[in-house]
């Protein structure tokens, strides 16, 4: 089974749970990970800066389609970043825990 991480940024820590629990709730992601960042970004042609949080999902491959569609359902931003990337190491009883708690 292919395991990726799955990275989105949002503007509060209400936010940021609610999308977390939501998406972990759907078992569209096994985990999520909620950290407070500080981002630096163009934006309608002036560089902003703001506090967001970011949120890192451990999914399995075959989840992404699903997750993207629903962090763009309950995402509040115009443009929401959602990155996807495959482990290309990982601790096998870990994989296997991803995988078991997936749809």
């Amino acid at each position: 089974m292919k395991t990726l991480g799955v990275m989105t940024t949002i503007g509060s820590l209400d936010e940021a749970r609610t999308l977390a629990r939501t998406i972990v709730e759907r078992r569209l992601a096994a985990c999520a990970q909620v950290s407070a960042i500080e981002s630096v970004y163009a934006w309608q042609g002036a560089i902003e800066s703001d506090e967001e949080y970011r949120i890192l999902f451990k999914t399995s491959a075959d989840c992404y389609e699903r997750l993207e569609a629903a962090i763009l359902e309950l995402h509040s931003y115009d443009l929401p970043a959602i990155v996807g990337f495959e482990f290309s190491r990982a601790f096998e009883p870990y994989v296997d825990w991803v995988g078991e708690n997936t749809l």
